[in-house]
């Protein structure tokens, strides 16, 4: 996803996913996120191949923003595994976001195993003259 050069990184995997109950077996990944800011909007980029918009979710709750992608791999029938070199697995990450998104404006989309999230920021506060009441 960094288009600051050829990046060839590992998918890692979650080893502790704290507060998370998991009821499918398997393994469960990180996805590799790139975040990126504009004056008006937080963006966050998410590598999540085999993920689509049905069995993916993206929660809030108490500032937490959770991402869970599931992966249903399937091998043809009968067939065993001669060699597995890409690691097939769900995806899991959360983030804790400040007081500066506005989180009933949080925009999600995913395409070709890419969730894109757009994190509008909280429009500043505007100067206002405050009336005084005699009396």
């Amino acid at each position: 996803m960094s288009n600051t050069g050829t990046e060839i990184r590992k998918k890692q995997e979650v080893r502790d996913v704290k507060s998370v109950e998991r009821t499918r077996s398997g393994r469960v990944y990180m996805p590799l996120t790139d975040i990126v800011e504009t004056q008006d909007d937080i963006w966050m980029y998410a590598d999540m191949p085999g993920v689509d918009s049905a069995s993916l979710d993206v929660e809030i709750e108490n500032n937490v923003l959770t991402l869970q992608g599931l992966v249903n791999a399937e091998l043809p029938e009968k067939a065993e595994p001669f060699r597995m070199e890409y690691g097939i697995g769900d995806f899991w990450r959360s983030f804790t976001l400040s007081d500066s998104i506005d989180q009933s404006k949080i925009e999600a989309s995913i395409k070709d195993g890419v969730l894109k999230l757009r994190l509008p920021k909280v429009e500043p506060a505007k100067a206002r003259k405050i009336d005084i009441k005699a009396g």
